[in-house]
């Protein structure tokens, strides 16, 4: 069930909403399995979702965002603190969670959506808006920076138009489908035009994202350097920041890219 409007405090930008509603949907819940309750974690003073909402939301193609959580009872102390920030949940199923976000995004009646994991602290609103801008140029169904991986795992952002959802919802019918939101899409590709965008540099090895109590550290160990109330820091100078402090670069985990959707697909391959 839908719980509230779009709240403006996070990311209602006027002009972006003119030609179409451009919804970031952030799926989140506090029983995951390798680190529980990761997306409230602190992180310099707020639960690690707070920054990825402050960081989506500051993207200029951002219409509105929201929370899309699970209806079990665990979440409901994620869905009271969303409510508490003047965020608008969605809570439904938690395995299928292609089924969550589809009616998440008919909730908001979103035209084209930017899908956001909730345990990336380190999201770049000028990335997010190169993607954006790509899909909407290109006219593609799909687009994202991790196709082919050239961005940190934890910059990666989806963007796909709600027609392209309603299709992978109606035809979806694998486990690993139905459970990462958008393979069918992007393993499709004579149904689907993708698109993606690339750095100018391979930087695919590094990991930003945050899935156990090691990555943890590391984005603290970022945040108590880089982060301020009054500015919010960049891709660029995350980047700046471990050439020069190579101690901070060490705490980032060697964990093999994309591990939770990997074990997904082997397991109905």
């Amino acid at each position: 069930m839908k719980e509230s409007a779009l709240a403006p405090k996070w990311g209602a930008n006027v002009e972006s909403t003119k030609s179409m509603k451009t919804i970031a949907i952030m799926q989140a819940r506090l029983g995951s399995t390798r680190l529980p309750r990761k997306v409230l974690a602190d992180i310099a003073g707020h639960p690690l979702l707070h920054h990825v909402f402050s960081r989506a939301s500051a993207a200029g193609h951002i219409s509105g965002s929201l929370l899309a959580t699970t209806d079990a009872p665990e979440d409901d102390e994620l869905a009271d603190w969303a409510r508490s920030e003047g965020i608008a949940v969605y809570r439904g199923s938690v395995n299928d969670v292609l089924d969550r976000y589809y009616h998440a995004a008919l909730s908001a009646d979103a035209d084209v959506i930017v899908r956001i994991t909730a345990d990336d602290a380190m999201k770049d609103p000028s990335v997010i808006d190169r993607v954006i801008d790509t899909r909407n140029v290109e006219k593609h169904d799909y687009c994202s920076n991790a196709l082919t991986p050239s961005y940190p795992e934890g910059m990666d952002v989806e963007v796909f138009t709600f027609d392209a959802l309603e299709r992978a919802h109606k035809s979806a019918t694998q486990e690993f489908e139905r459970e990462h939101v958008t393979p069918f899409i992007w393993q499709n590709p004579a149904v689907f035009s993708l698109g993606n965008v690339s750095h100018s540099s391979d930087l695919s090895h590094m990991r930003w994202t945050i899935d156990t109590e090691e990555d943890l550290a590391f984005a603290r160990a970022v945040y108590d350097e880089l982060f301020t109330e009054q500015k919010m820091f960049g891709f660029q100078d995350v980047l700046s920041l471990l050439d020069r402090r190579p101690d901070i670069a060490q705490l980032m985990p060697e964990i093999p890219r994309n591990q939770g959707l990997t074990t997904s697909m082997e397991k109905n391959s």
